[in-house]
């Protein structure tokens, strides 16, 4: 019974054990770690003015999308 209680108590003392890291690359606390260049990207580059504009003519805006008509 005793072996039975010593086993029961080094799972039990196993299963509080903090789980390994997972690997996730270089340490970030190491100053030698090799990090990608920065790049600057600026935040307004795909930027297209969206201003109002006079409205197009429905009726030839319409025609062109149309189907075109069975003969």
């Amino acid at each position: 019974m005793k072996i039975v209680f010593a086993i029961l108590l080094a799972a039990l003392a196993a299963g509080c054990a903090a789980p390994p890291l997972p690997y996730s690359g270089a340490d970030p606390a190491d100053p030698q770690a090799s990090v990608p260049p920065a790049r600057y990207r600026s935040s307004v580059a795909g930027y297209v003015s969206r201003r109002p504009v006079e409205p197009a003519p429905w009726r030839e805006r319409n025609d062109r999308v149309a189907p075109a008509p069975k003969q």
